[in-house]
């Protein structure tokens, strides 16, 4: 291929908005060369190459908009502290059928078990197949949707976490609320009902979610409308964050 020729595609790719062919072409046409490919093979190979790198740019601007504290994955999480979690079940919920269904998952158990890890690995696999996905603990969530609601823009506000595919709510049940906010949170669940997945963890079993929600008949709507379609994987092993900590203390008193 001239350089005249080269030149001339690589300013009509840049103007058709496909950058990575402009930058890579000397590549792809030697490794065109190299394989020799005809020209079908090598057309699949250029439009191959753009695809991944726009879902890559596309999953990283996920990942930036869904708020997530932070990217772990299934494979990052050690299966084997917790025996009695079936991990078959955790990878069923890998594969998203649940957001395809708009169904919801329920991750309960005592703190430090790696609930919020499970959760984040099935965000951040949502983002990858392309699915909209928004994080939040309550205690934001209630905060956030209480100070809209003050100044008149709940309305605009419960958008936010009406919109995505897969909603994720940390740490239910780690702070007791009051009526006006359980009412917040019921608003948020009963219209996400059939719409959109909700995935959240809580500390709390499903029968103490009326002192969560200060109402046992408040708690008991949002219950019906969240377990309707629901998953519910319970996590009774020990903490992770308290394994740490001792290891570190066993090996400060080694070295004492």
């Amino acid at each position: 291929m001239s350089d005249l020729v080269a030149d001339r595609i690589r300013a009509t790719a840049t103007r058709l908005g496909l950058p990575h062919l402009a930058r890579t072409l000397a590549d792809l046409t030697a490794r065109a060369d190299t394989e020799a490919m005809g020209y079908l093979d090598f057309l699949d190979l250029v439009l191959e190459e753009e695809q991944a790198v726009r879902d890559e740019r596309r999953f990283r601007s996920a990942l930036r908009l869904s708020k997530l504290p932070h990217h772990k994955t299934l494979d990052e999480y050690d299966f084997a502290f917790q025996p009695e979690l079936d991990p078959r079940k955790i990878r069923d919920l890998a594969t998203l059928a649940f957001v395809q269904t708009k169904a919801n998952v329920a991750l309960l158990g005592p703190p430090g078990v790696g609930k919020t890890h499970i959760a984040v690995a099935l965000a951040v696999a949502a983002c990858r197949a392309g699915f909209t996905v928004y994080f939040t603990s309550l205690d934001d969530m209630v905060r956030h949707l209480t100070a809209a609601d003050d100044i008149g823009r709940l309305a605009r506000k419960l958008h936010t976490y009406l919109r995505p595919n897969v909603l994720v709510i940390d740490e239910v049940g780690y702070q007791p609320l009051e009526r006006a906010q359980a009412n917040l949170v019921f608003q948020v669940i009963s219209k996400r009902y059939e719409k959109g997945s909700t995935l959240l963890t809580s500390n709390k079993s499903f029968g103490e979610w009326g002192q969560v929600f200060g109402d046992e008949v408040l708690a008991t709507a949002i219950l019906d409308r969240l377990l309707h379609h629901c998953d519910v994987v319970a996590i009774n092993g020990p903490s992770y964050r308290l394994k740490n900590r001792l290891t570190a203390i066993d090996g400060q008193a080694n070295v004492a």
